[in-house]
């Protein structure tokens, strides 16, 4: 899908919950985007309004397809997912008959897969189709996200188009080549920053019992993470690498790490992330139910 420099591209959301509005806040400022939206709230829609002037949000799905958007992104919850599909095809279907193609379709609806929605649309394998897994700090313009793009459907253009959508919320973009890599995403970076909350909200209750304020506990195991973590990303070194570096022999440190080793908390992270991987195909099969 190419747009001439001199038109906008039209991208609509449906939804304008939490992840549309990061997106739509990062790129509401470029001039080469028009940003519909539907939002059946009609607080939502003042709010989104008030905040995003350049924006356009209406009450109804059909409104926002009436805009003859090149992108439609589904931000909404997966509970839904597949009503809005059936409700929506009558109107995909006519815009491919008329035009002889259908928007690139994005999908943000945790869970959902894409032969569900093809199943839902009814639209034909060949549908320009990609499925994302954000996470919350894409709430921050500091996300990770993976995508899955339907094979053979889905050009390169519209592949680096999504890129550029992304980039105003994601700083880590991770292509994979088969959907159920997806729930391996997922539960590496989709659920990863419960894990790390889980992690500091530990930290700084031991800091707390060691004699220190809560809200020093809390700042210097905060600032712990985020250096540590770009620190890392900085590093030529491996990970295990860092740690050894950081571990001098009989320091605290080390007596630190003997203690986690015991625990065994490599085990612990291990069973932790395959129990949200199977969760993860888990909820699949149940939203993807006829």
């Amino acid at each position: 899908m190419l747009v001439k420099e001199s038109q906008s591209l039209t991208v609509a959301f449906i939804g304008g919950g939490n992840m549309a509005e990061a997106i739509i806040g990062g790129l509401c400022q470029d001039a080469q985007y028009r940003l519909v939206f539907s939002e059946p709230s009609i607080d939502r829609r003042s709010y989104m309004k008030e905040k995003y002037p350049s924006v356009d949000g209406y009450g109804s799905n059909d409104q926002v397809l009436q805009q003859q958007p090149h992108v439609v992104i589904f931000a909404v919850k997966p509970q839904i997912m597949k009503t809005v599909m059936l409700d929506l095809q009558p109107m995909l279907q006519q815009h491919q008959q008329l035009h002889g193609a259908i928007p690139l379709l994005i999908s943000i609806a945790a869970g959902i897969s894409t032969t569900s929605i093809q199943r839902w649309l009814q639209l034909g394998n060949a549908l320009p189709l990609i499925r994302l897994m954000p996470n919350t700090p894409a709430l921050i313009g500091e996300g990770a996200v993976g995508c899955f793009a339907v094979p053979n459907a889905v050009s390169a253009d519209q592949r680096q188009l999504t890129e550029s959508l992304l980039g105003v919320v994601c700083k880590q973009i991770s292509w994979v080549d088969k959907e159920p890599l997806i729930d391996a995403v997922t539960a590496v970076s989709g659920s990863g920053p419960a894990y790390y909350f889980l992690v500091m909200e530990a930290m700084q209750n031991a800091g707390v019992e060691a004699g220190l304020s809560v809200e020093e506990a809390k700042a210097l195991t905060l600032q712990t993470c985020l250096g540590a973590a770009k620190m890392a990303m900085e590093s030529e070194d491996d990970l295990a690498t860092l740690r050894r570096k950081v571990t001098s022999p009989k320091g605290t440190t080390e007596a630190a790490l003997k203690v986690l080793e015991a625990g065994n908390i490599r085990q612990v992270m291990h069973d932790a992330v395959f129990a949200a991987d199977e969760r993860s195909r888990e909820l699949a099969e149940e939203f993807g139910k006829e």
